[in-house]
This record gives C-alpha cells, structure tokens and sequence, in this order.
C-alpha cells in the first residue's frame, strides 16, 4: 500500500477512535497526510522496517514505532528514527531510468501489465 493511503486509512482510523501509528519512508507525503503519530526512517521506499535480513534491526524500528505511539501525546507527532541505510548510493540511484536497464525495466512493465490483465480477465483484482 502506498503512503498516501496508508495515511488516509490511519486517519479515518483515528477518527473513529482507533488510535495508530505510520511507520514509513516518505516523510513529506505522510506529514501532509496529518497522520497523529509517525514514525520516520530515512531508508528506500519498501523498506521502513530495516534492511532485508536484519532482524535485530527491523526489531529495533518496531520497537521504536510503539514506543512512540505509547508516549506521542501530541496531534501530528513525527519521530525522526536514527537508522541509516550503509549508504546515501541509493539516492542517486532510486528509480533511476538510463539506456543500461531499459530494456529490463520495459520488460519488468510487460509483464506486470500482462499479470494484471489475466488477473482482470479472471475477476480478480490481485494474487491471492
């Protein structure tokens, strides 16, 4: 699921009583959104939790997620988390298009757009 409804959904959630809290990587999507309690990890989107494999990691990111929405007493409360990806390399390289991975990404693209027509075509909106 995306930021934004992640977000909207959190929301709607409070709203109705349910308190939450948004452990994610967008920060600028996510405090426009006005989520109550967000815990922010500077790390590539599809990651909030940590690095794959990294238990002790994803663990700590949890753990610091609920501890913020036992303590955030405040409406729109974002907590900046300490972790670090190795590197800033993933910046320059986040969803960068270049004449070296055309032709895979077009690939990768076909595909899914062939996967989700054959969902379509069976009634289906998603893999079950």
């Amino acid at each position: 699921m995306c930021h934004q409804t992640v977000s909207l959904v959190a929301r709607h959630l409070e709203a109705n009583g349910i308190p939450t809290v948004v452990l994610g990587s967008a920060l600028d999507i996510v405090e426009h959104c006005g989520v109550a309690r967000f815990a922010f990890v500077d790390f590539p989107l599809g990651n909030p939790c940590g690095k794959p494999d990294d238990a002790a990691m994803q663990t700590s990111i949890v753990d610091s997620a609920l501890e913020l929405f036992e303590a955030a007493h405040a409406p729109r409360t974002t907590l900046a988390l300490p972790w670090r990806w190795e590197s800033d390399e993933w910046r320059e390289r986040y969803m960068q298009v270049s004449p070296e991975n055309l032709a895979e990404l077009r690939r990768k693209g076909d595909e899914r757009r062939a996967e989700r027509q054959a969902l379509r075509a069976a009634g289906r909106t998603r893999q079950e």
